[in-house]
């Protein structure tokens, strides 16, 4: 009886630290969005993480902390206290890019956890009317015949949208002036004046179905809903590399595995729901969702690619 009841008591001993710990989330979450309100990262993370709040029983506090190209709100959350209920939006830029190009206040392989990717922006590769070139081979080609004579426009210098002009560069072995501009709708202005020649960017998409700008190829792994007979870059023997503009959750180093699990299965369940889906495609995006090895995986491949872009076209900050 005595042994029995040894036994009894030490089971107990065992199962009362997990019955006794709160059930995650236990308090709303709150996601850190280091961009301003309006763009497509504040869009997609409120379309998204509302819902995947909503099915985890919570609600959530969107925090924008933009400035220095969201290394401001990621320097935030990297030296908040670990509470498991705090968040970070994060882009390609943001993991992939700006660290091959300056300091950065924190260490993507160490200071952050994987959660999910959530959507990825659609881009085109668009030229002005006066352009002779109806296929991106045709570009290429004129582009050899008048080397350095072509300009392209990018929402600034060493952003994705200047990188994917320097990617076409690269492999196809011609030579463009690249004009960085103040965002991306300026430079798509410039475009329409005819101020420049090309662009590859998510803003040229209302001005080719306008009639106003003329696509060559759609930059993403699958063709556009809308342009349907539009290629993308790779199926016309270019942007091999990849690289997409996606937006996804990060978690603080330390954040506990089971929220990490629980967040990324209810991310996936809002991003299966056809509201959503047609939401996300509303604001310029598709759903493109990764889970945490998956996204951790694409993080590493794409940061070793838009490093190699960067180091062999010899792009710098001032």
């Amino acid at each position: 009886m005595r042994r029995r009841a040894f036994i009894a008591s030490s089971l107990t001993a065992l199962a009362s630290p997990a019955i006794a710990q709160p059930q995650w989330p236990g308090k709303p979450l709150r996601l850190v969005i280091p961009y301003p309100p309006g763009g497509p990262s504040d869009v997609s993370s409120r379309i998204v993480m509302e819902r995947a709040a909503q099915l985890l029983g919570q609600g959530v506090l969107f925090d924008n902390k933009a400035g220095a190209s969201g290394m401001i709100g990621a320097e935030f959350v990297k030296n908040q206290p670990v509470d498991h209920h705090t968040f970070l939006t994060t882009t390609t830029a943001m993991v992939c890019i700006t660290r091959h190009l300056q300091p950065i206040p924190f260490d993507p392989d160490r200071d952050i956890v994987p959660v999910s990717r959530m959507t990825t922006s659609w881009g085109a590769f668009a030229v002005h009317p006066s352009v002779p070139a109806n296929t991106v081979a045709e570009f290429v080609a004129y582009a050899k015949a008048n080397p350095g004579k072509l300009n392209y426009g990018s929402a600034g210098l060493a952003t994705i949208t200047h990188l994917f002009g320097e990617m076409l560069c690269l492999e196809a072995g011609i030579k463009m002036t690249h004009v960085p501009y103040r965002g991306s709708a300026p430079a798509t202005n410039a475009l329409l004046a005819g101020e420049i020649q090309a662009q590859f960017d998510q803003t040229t998409l209302p001005h080719i179905k306008a009639g106003k700008l003329r696509a060559l190829a759609i930059l993403a792994e699958v063709r556009h809903p809308d342009f349907p007979d539009l290629p993308t870059l790779q199926e016309t023997g270019y942007g091999k590399e990849g690289g997409d503009s996606w937006f996804g959750i990060l978690a603080p180093a330390g954040t506990s595995p089971e929220a990490v699990a629980r967040l990324d299965k209810a991310i996936a369940d809002a991003l299966r729901a056809p509201d959503i889906v047609q939401k996300v495609h509303n604001g310029g995006m598709r759903v493109t969702y990764l889970g945490p090895a998956d996204f951790q995986a694409r993080i590493g491949a794409e940061s070793a690619m838009f490093g190699s872009i960067i180091k062999k076209g010899g792009i710098r900050l001032p």
